[in-house]
């Protein structure tokens, strides 16, 4: 069984992996299935023969939706980083992040409510277990019941599947592949007849190339520029692969090709001719989908959002304010109704408290849709 093999019986091959039009047309029916829910809920809350009045509920769009989910998968990475978890569980927080919001809209349950338990299944999936109690702390006016009360949702909208493919392990392992070519050591692959050392010379001639100005001339420049190399496409792992949607539309090993070649592209060239004949067809297959790869990393979203961002931000969830769906405003006591009885959110009426509750929730998320970000600065300049 061959690696590819291997990586196509996962389920992130088999059901997080999507061409660009069959993930945007997900999208597109998740926005649609949620927006005709949030319609029903209003009329059934305010129906026009016991007085309300028929309004037409301006709910979001895809593109506002994407907006505010990219801005939470922000949250989630100064988050994990404020806790000081490692790596692996930032990423595969994100993963979860998206993932969940594939089949599921922000106007159902609001990101704030889940990015939270999404850290704390990756800490659970990625081995290394917090207590609740002791992670809740960490945050501001956060119980341990707001983290777990989502839980089951979230993992119904991972559809129980946790695995999470990172490109990191397949960097590491090319960057001591490179290294080892750069000792003489090296072997390449099995249609390459060159000898180790062969390699080397090859290595030492590459020029600098896109993604660097320096042209190694010793072994030591050259095992600095691999380490240059290593250290920049890292970055471009733990950031931009992560707040686009290159792990839905590649493989682990394209996307770290894709960020070596951004940040070296010579050396990128260098190590893909170790692996594959020169006379081979796919070599230019797979340097199509690494340069498109690469430019979806390059369009990455920066990781604050600038006062333009802020501003749009802002006035998407001011409109998700006055389109959530009623019925999930309160996953806390939700969840509760729930575990009371299963059939509370499939169709059954919710008793007088809980509806009323729902009311003063929904004021409350519309008081905090006033300002995302806090309050607003008072010009004293006059």
């Amino acid at each position: 069984m061959t690696e590819d093999d291997i990586y196509r019986a996962s389920t992130q091959y088999r059901l997080w992996s999507f061409t660009p039009d069959t993930l945007a047309s997900l999208r597109a029916t998740t926005n649609a299935a949620a927006a005709d829910s949030v319609r029903a809920a209003f009329r059934n809350l305010n129906p026009p023969d016991h007085g309300g009045v028929k309004a037409e509920v301006d709910c979001l769009t895809v593109e506002e939706e994407q907006k505010l989910v990219s801005y939470y998968c922000l949250e989630t990475l100064e988050l994990v980083d404020f806790c000081q978890y490692p790596t692996n569980v930032k990423a595969t927080a994100v993963q979860y992040l998206k993932r969940f919001y594939l089949t599921n809209s922000p106007m159902t349950y609001h990101p704030k409510e889940i990015y939270r338990t999404a850290v704390y299944l990756a800490m659970k999936s990625e081995d290394n277990f917090r207590y609740v109690k002791s992670f809740a702390e960490k945050l501001d006016n956060v119980t341990a019941e707001d983290i777990l009360a989502p839980e089951f949702l979230l993992t119904q909208g991972l559809r129980f599947t946790f695995d999470v493919r990172h490109p990191f392990p397949g960097l590491e392992g090319g960057f001591m592949e490179l290294l080892a070519f750069t000792n003489g050591k090296g072997i390449g692959g099995p249609l390459i007849e060159k000898a180790p050392k062969e390699l080397r010379d090859d290595m030492l001639a590459i020029n600098s190339g896109p993604g660097t100005t320096t042209h190694a001339t010793t072994v030591k420049e050259l095992v600095a520029r691999c380490q240059n190399a290593h250290g920049k496409a890292k970055e471009l792992l733990k950031t931009s692969a992560l707040l686009t949607d290159a792990y839905f539309l590649y493989t682990p090993s394209q996307i770290w090709l894709s960020a070596l070649l951004l940040v070296d592209e010579a050396l990128a060239r260098f190590y893909l001719d170790t692996k594959i004949s020169p006379s081979s067809d796919m070599k230019p297959k797979l340097f199509v989908t690494l340069r498109q790869c690469a430019g979806m990393l390059r369009s990455s979203p920066a990781a604050q959002p600038g006062k333009e961002e802020k501003k749009e931000l802002k006035r998407i969830v001011k409109k998700l304010a006055q389109c959530r769906n009623p019925q999930n405003l309160d996953l806390v006591e939700l969840n509760k109704a729930q575990k009371r009885d299963p059939e509370v959110n499939g169709g059954q009426e919710l008793d007088e408290n809980i509806a009323k509750k729902r009311k003063l929730e929904r004021e409350k998320s519309m008081k905090e849709s006033e300002d995302l970000f806090g309050p607003a600065i008072l010009d004293k300049g006059g």
